[in-house]
């Protein structure tokens, strides 16, 4: 088995509070159509650089049944910046279009395979895997972009059509995991493609 979740894995669950103060599970998305869950943060400058695109996609896709949820998996003593604290000014001050959610544990960035901020994953209305990767070909620099593969892969799933490119390797600052040095990835951590 891959670290990072196959296509076609259904979604794993979670159980995680939010900046917001409540509690979220999987399966308070039920009655969106389609689920896109991203690791990001609070300092990686590839996050910084892309998330006004992603929130443009979000918005984009919003009225087509596509829920986005945001999960912050970095450990706070690698950078402080990424804190629950500093998720809640954050979220005060962008005013994001999705739940932002701490992943104190770390568990769920496991469970899912994260490999970096950020790192996106396109869920079907089974809650099947149907496209991970990178949101931006140049996400630290969002202008430079050619290419939006969330917005591609958002717009064939609501479409009804098959997904056509399904990896992509994420483009960002690894997950900072705790204990390790900043840039360590586990052995078992590889390119999508």
């Amino acid at each position: 088995m891959s670290f990072t979740l196959n296509i076609g894995s259904k979604a794993p669950g979670f159980r995680l509070k939010a900046t917001d103060g409540k509690v979220y599970s999987l399966e308070d998305f039920d009655k969106s159509r389609y689920l896109v869950v991203f690791f990001t943060c609070n300092h990686c400058p590839y996050v910084l650089g892309s998330d006004e695109v992603t929130r443009q996609t979000a918005l984009k896709y919003e009225h087509k049944g596509v829920r986005f949820v945001a999960i912050n998996s970095n450990s706070p003593n690698t950078y402080r910046e990424d804190d629950f604290e500093h998720m809640v000014s954050r979220m005060q001050q962008y005013k994001f279009p999705w739940v932002y959610l701490y992943d104190e544990t770390q568990d769920i960035a496991l469970n899912y395979g994260a490999l970096r901020t950020p790192h996106f994953y396109v869920f079907d209305e089974d809650r099947k895997l149907v496209y991970t990767g990178r949101g931006l070909d140049n996400p630290r620099d969002a202008v430079k972009s050619l290419v939006n593969n969330l917005d591609q892969a958002l717009g064939e799933l609501t479409a009804g059509k098959e997904v056509s490119v399904k990896l992509t390797n994420p483009i960002g600052c690894n997950v900072k995991w705790e204990g390790r040095e900043r840039h360590w990835m586990p052995q078992e951590a590889k390119d999508l493609v």
